[in-house]
């Protein structure tokens, strides 16, 4: 695993960019939480990454992962066990992140295809059957997790049907899994290689509802300042929820 790209979005966040995926480092004090665990393999390089920060990966208490696929979950179990984090994930997902049952595949847009065979290059087809996190603590929508001051997951169906938001609304941090993208030239986007892409817009409205100055994706540069009037604008183009 190559080091991954380390970048500071504020005091108490950053991220960590993979070759394919991103994850995320919420600090309270004390104590870390990680949204999403980058591709298999990433868990020692997320250790180390935090190692650089000068904080210690053992005080990472729970990895919060925003749906199954591999690019997040993938490090989940890897860091788990090195640190001992709990992991956390949606109880529709769970079963793949488990490696229980493969994923649904998703539903491809001629466009997308390329992007999709690009990343399989560098982690597992969704629809393959990986064992991300075998210990994991199921969760739910509108369920509340203890950081942030209270972070409550949202439902970004979708994308997966276990697909959540994480939105810290005393920070005015919104992390979108990958319900939402960016892209040069292309701004804010709807989140590609959805399974249901109607569930998928629905989603897009329900996030940019939320209100947030800050906007992480699983893929794409953040939304630094006024992310809420952001998401909402790029919602727009694709009609009513």
């Amino acid at each position: 695993m190559n080091a991954i790209e380390i970048i500071e979005l504020r005091p108490r966040l950053h991220l960590f960019r993979f070759p394919v995926g991103q994850a995320y480092l919420w600090r309270d004090d004390e104590e870390l939480t990680l949204v999403d665990a980058g591709p298999p393999g990433g868990g020692a390089a997320l250790a180390d990454a935090i190692t650089g920060l000068g904080l210690r990966p053992r005080d990472v208490r729970r990895v919060v992962l925003t749906h199954f696929h591999g690019d997040h979950a993938g490090g989940a179990g890897e860091f788990a066990e090195l640190t001992g984090a709990t992991v956390y994930a949606h109880h529709l997902d769970a079963p793949m992140v488990r490696g229980e049952v493969p994923g649904p595949p998703a539903v491809l847009e001629d466009w997308e295809v390329p992007i999709f065979e690009e990343a399989t290059k560098h982690v597992p087809a969704a629809t393959e059957q990986h064992a991300y996190a075998p210990d994991l603590q199921e969760v739910a929508d509108d369920d509340v997790l203890d950081f942030g001051g209270g972070a409550r997951l949202v439902s970004a169906r979708g994308h997966t049907a276990g697909s959540v938001g994480v939105h810290l609304p005393r920070h005015g941090v919104l992390f979108t899994g990958d319900a939402v993208a960016s892209a040069p030239g292309h701004g804010v986007l709807l989140g590609v290689g959805n399974q249901d892409r109607d569930e998928a817009v629905a989603s897009f409205h329900r996030l940019a509802a939320l209100e947030a100055d800050v906007a992480c994706f699983g893929h794409g540069d953040p939304v630094e300042r006024d992310a809420s009037a952001v998401l909402r604008a790029a919602a727009e183009q694709y009609g009513n929820a």
